[in-house]
């Protein structure tokens, strides 16, 4: 089997897992990037404030969403892009967080979503001293990229698979899983 796979990264804007403003989503077929999508997102009631942390780590303000589509609204096209795709994100917990809270906010039902955890993954292949999304895509010589831009960490994501599963000598996400004792969940 290929390795096929989407990766994710949502920002927020403030301490709620319920207040998405960017997503960043990487298309992976056949061990390589094919597909792109990134949106600003209004993050929804009564969570569409922006804290002054959120805001230094990501740079996204509240202008900058005025014309983005709200969350009720961009959540269909996010999942059209991931199909059937497994998810991979970068501390999945986090991200999986933001994708269950904001859905159940406004009453979304979400479809079975299987996910994974890159940072869980890369504590089984790499002897680093931080494990963080750009630490670990130094590591694997992904050193150029725009930290906490949702498009540029769901790359960075996506390459640290793929590079796992090369250095791991696997054939698909399973035998990634597998070389790395980690288990596909569900959402």
């Amino acid at each position: 089997m290929p390795l096929d796979f989407t990766a994710i990264d949502f920002e927020t804007a403030n301490g709620s897992p319920a207040s998405p403003c960017a997503v960043g989503l990487v298309r992976v077929r056949d061990g390589k990037i094919t597909e792109t999508l990134a949106l600003l997102i209004r993050p929804p009631y009564p969570n569409d404030w922006f804290s002054e942390f959120n805001i230094r780590v990501h740079g996204i303000h509240p202008h900058d969403v005025i014309d983005a589509p709200e969350w009720h609204e961009a959540l269909p096209v996010m999942l059209a892009f991931i199909g059937s795709d497994a998810l991979i994100a970068h501390n999945a917990g986090f991200d999986m967080g933001v994708l269950r809270a904001s859905a159940a906010l406004v009453e979304a039902e979400l479809p079975k979503l299987n996910y994974a955890c890159s940072l869980a993954m890369a504590r089984k292949t790499y002897n680093l001293e931080s494990y963080r999304l750009n630490a670990v895509a130094y590591a694997v010589g992904h050193e150029e990229f725009n930290h906490h831009d949702a498009l540029a960490d769901a790359d960075a994501c996506a390459r640290i698979i793929i590079h796992m599963t090369n250095r791991h000598d696997a054939e698909d996400l399973a035998g990634l899983m597998q070389a790395t004792k980690q288990k596909v969940k569900t959402l």
